[in-house]
Formats: structure tokens, C-alpha cells, sequence
């Protein structure tokens, strides 16, 4: 059987190295050939806005966009739903292959057999 990964971020700038972290394991877990899932909570939901990942700077880790952008080659990435609500960040904001969902559907991801759930 094959495991898949669903990673959810909750912080963005104000927690830099768990935000970054989060986005590293979901990485390198896709390029690695894993069935990612990457959700983004929080102040991380403006990660699915274009430009944002490209504004975020952390000393000597990986550019958050490259990272989000290697997960969206192989994986999925979601926005919280009621996390973009709170940030008045709508489905037509989100960079393209972006979507937004809710926690019935992180609780789906999460309890399928063979998946194993990080939260950041």
C-alpha cells in the first residue's frame, strides 16, 4: 500500500521556521513521489494568493513559492475556508490549481487508510 501525506500549515511570517518547515516536509515528500495534500490555515492562507509566498524571506531555507509551487506540480493544496473567508480572500483570488474547502473535507484527506496527517 502506498501512504500519502496531508500537511496543514497554520502560521505564516509571524512563526517563519514552522511555516517554512511545513512547506519542506509537503516538498519534499512530492518531489519524493508522495501523494501530497497541503493545506493552508491560518496566516498561511494568503500562501495561495499569488505573490504572497514570493514576499515571504526566511535566512537560509528554500524560497516558500518554489516549495508551494513543487507541491502543486504533483499534489493539492487547499485553503481553509473559513480561514480565507476571515481574510476576505475569495476562490477567484487564489493562484490557479488553488482551491478552498472546508474541515469536513481536511477530515475526509486525513482518515483515509494509508494517510499520515502533520500539522504545522
Amino acid at each position: 500500500m502506498t501512504r500519502s501525506l496531508v500537511v496543514k500549515v497554520t502560521c505564516g511570517a509571524e512563526d517563519a521556521e514552522r511555516c517554512n518547515q511545513a512547506f519542506n516536509v509537503a516538498a519534499l515528500a512530492a518531489a519524493s513521489g508522495v501523494e501530497v495534500s497541503l493545506w493552508l490555515a491560518g496566516e498561511a492562507a494568503w500562501f495561495g494568493v499569488p505573490g504572497k509566498a514570493e514576499e515571504f524571506s526566511l535566512p537560509l531555507a528554500s524560497p516558500l513559492a518554489d516549495l508551494r509551487d513543487t507541491v502543486l506540480a504533483a499534489g493539492t493544496v487547499t485553503v481553509c475556508s473559513q480561514c480565507a473567508e476571515r481574510r476576505e480572500i475569495s476562490a477567484d483570488d487564489l493562484l490557479p490549481d488553488v482551491r478552498v474547502a472546508g474541515a469536513a473535507a481536511f477530515v475526509e484527506e486525513s482518515l483515509r487508510e494509508g494517510v499520515q496527517a502533520l500539522v504545522y
